[in-house]
């Protein structure tokens, strides 16, 4: 067994397995275009941004101390 540091032997593990993987690559692709579409496609269409037009952090700071002390008041 040879004298590698283990992060360098695990690295080269797995960058030999990825390069002998076949269908994997297909997986990992398709798993990669899924995260993409939840986190860019969806975050655009289903997720307002607040606190965008709030300006500068006074704002920001003012409207969520409104919210949380509404929300918990009704």
């Amino acid at each position: 067994m040879s004298k590698q540091n283990p992060f360098k032997r695990v690295f080269k593990f797995y960058v030999t397995g990825f390069k002998e993987m076949t269908l994997g690559k297909t997986l990992w692709l398709i798993i990669l275009i899924k995260l993409f579409i939840i986190f860019v496609i969806l975050r655009i269409f289903l997720f307002p941004r607040f606190l965008g037009d709030k300006g500068d952090d006074k704002n920001k700071a003012d409207y969520v101390r409104n919210e949380l002390i509404d929300r918990k008041a009704k």
